[in-house]
């Protein structure tokens, strides 16, 4: 249940800021919202800004004119505010606990609606630069909340700083370390019988190692152990100069930090998001990682579940993380994604004339039809991780 409550929260906040950054720019740029929803259809309830007022419509299970029994408006309800303009935008609370979304006038979107009547409040009717903006206003939302939960969370955890203590804090699964036995707490003694007083030295006598043997002494309380093992490649920089690793990780505690430190901290944080983004890419075009490692929603469901049993730090932590990819797929230039929309207007600037509804709509479905397949390889290799692999 946790699992499953935790990934709501992640996902509905993380495109719930995402849609309010589209919404936001919209409306900077006189682009008018036809519907503004938070969480996914049916609606359950809507106030539609209207001329002098709102109106108020609770939706429910029904008998339409047909008399047959449909999911609409049960009771509607004017709530007078005389003299409002009214932006006809219906603000919308739907059913479905999955993000959201935002309609606006005059965008072939996922809807694949064609009714562009070139109106002054339509987006395909502004300048491109107001069209470039509203559709990167979603990216640049997430990368904010990522950067504002990084800093939040070290300006109340302080920054962490690594121990330079040859002590092993953590054995990472299928590395040297484990098949050595090795446990969180014991402290390297000597690699090679070269003693080892810091974590530094430690890790420049192992680098140069790698799928060689290394004799280890370590010590765990009043106990002295020495054992050789196959030193291992560190992933990240395999290659043609591969470096060794033992699979270790040093133990840490955390510095207060002012508020420009937390400012800093959540900067560097969100930098480093993309980074491990980046570097994922490297290792799979270099066949040092599989496509079949990258998760979808089972994966990041399981890790939002995980996250928020260790406590909601770690949870916040993890939303952060989250809404830096969102943001890096996001402005990914494949259509149907914003990065999608953001290269046909760029490619309308180029031709210094708008491609036609008809070219607009069939560029979105081949978007959509290629998300969809990546979509379906990921939920496979979700659902094969999730059944065989323990």
């Amino acid at each position: 249940m946790i699992t499953l409550l935790a990934f709501v929260i992640v996902i509905t906040v993380l495109v719930f800021v995402h849609e309010l950054g589209h919404y936001v720019a919209a409306r900077s740029v006189g682009v008018r919202i036809e519907r503004f929803s938070i969480l996914l259809p049916p609606r359950l309830i809507s106030f539609t800004s209207v001329p002098d007022g709102w109106e108020f419509r609770l939706f429910f299970f029904g008998r339409d004119q047909q008399g047959k029994i449909s999911w609409g408006p049960v009771f509607k309800k004017f709530l007078p505010r005389p003299g409002r303009k009214g932006s006809l935008t219906e603000y919308t609370l739907a059913m479905i606990p999955f993000g959201g979304y935002v309609k606006m006038s005059g965008m072939i979107d996922e809807s694949l609606d064609s009714e562009i009547n070139h109106q002054p409040y339509e987006l395909m009717s502004k300048p491109r630069w107001a069209q470039a903006w509203v559709m990167s206003a979603g990216v640049i939302m997430n990368i904010l909340l990522a950067f504002i939960l990084f800093a939040w969370i070290t300006g109340i955890t302080g920054v962490p700083e690594v121990s330079d203590q040859p002590v092993v804090a953590q054995v990472l699964e299928g590395m040297p370390a484990e098949e050595l036995g090795l446990e969180a707490g014991d402290r390297i003694l000597t690699i090679n019988g070269e003693d080892v007083a810091t974590w530094d030295e430690m890790t420049a006598l192992i680098r140069p190692l790698p799928n060689q043997e290394a004799t280890l002494r370590w010590q765990r309380g009043d106990e002295i152990f020495s054992q050789k093992v196959l030193i291992g490649v560190d992933p990240v920089q395999a290659g043609s100069d591969p470096v060794g690793m033992l699979g270790i990780a040093p133990e840490w505690h955390y510095q207060p930090v002012d508020f420009w430190g937390a400012i800093q901290a959540g900067g560097r944080a969100t930098f480093n998001g993309f980074g491990l983004i980046f570097m994922s890419l490297r290792m799979i075009a270099d066949g040092s990682a599989s496509f079949t490692d990258i998760g979808g929603p089972i994966a990041i469901a399981q890790y939002a579940g995980d996250a928020a049993a260790m406590g909601w730090i770690y949870l916040v932590q993890f939303m952060a993380l989250i809404s830096v990819n969102l943001a890096f797929i996001n402005i990914l230039p494949i259509p149907g994604l914003d990065g999608g929309h953001i290269l046909v207007i760029m490619i309308e600037a180029i031709r210094r004339k708008p491609l036609t509804v008809r070219t607009r709509i069939l560029i979105q479905q081949i978007g959509m039809a290629l998300l969809l397949m990546l979509i379906v390889v990921i939920m496979y290799n979700d659902i094969w991780k999730l059944i065989f692999k323990p």
